[in-house]
């Protein structure tokens, strides 16, 4: 006789891109595991946001974006001609770059300082 019941598969939660995540989204099985979780303080290295140091690179990303916003209401406010407004949008991005990396890096070694002094419990 053949077998009625069909063995329970796990639900995958896929996207439209048709990426799988496989990761553990459901409560823990047992109680370690719920120790475990609470002492890691519940999120995955990943979703630590200030855990990476900063880069050149997002630096002069968010510069783009904020003198791109500078030149926009430069022009649409204020009622700047676009030549000028352009000017006065590559003299904000050269100084938003250094100055956002090293707020960045000024934020980031403070962020680095406490969490050495909070592992050495002091």
């Amino acid at each position: 006789m053949a077998q009625t019941k069909k063995k329970r598969t796990r639900k995958k939660r896929g996207t439209q891109a048709g990426n799988v995540d496989t990761s553990k989204r459901s409560r823990p099985r047992s109680r370690a595991e719920a120790r475990n979780q609470a002492r890691s303080g519940g999120r995955s290295r990943s979703m630590q946001k200030g855990d990476n140091p900063p880069t050149w690179r997002g630096a002069s990303f968010r510069g783009l974006i904020a003198s791109g916003i500078f030149v926009i209401l430069l022009i649409l406010l204020f009622g700047r001609p676009l030549g000028s407004s352009l000017i006065i949008g590559f003299v904000m991005l050269v100084f938003y770059i250094p100055a956002g990396y090293y707020m960045d890096l000024f934020l980031w070694r403070r962020r680095e300082r406490q969490r050495i002094r909070a592992k050495s419990g002091g």
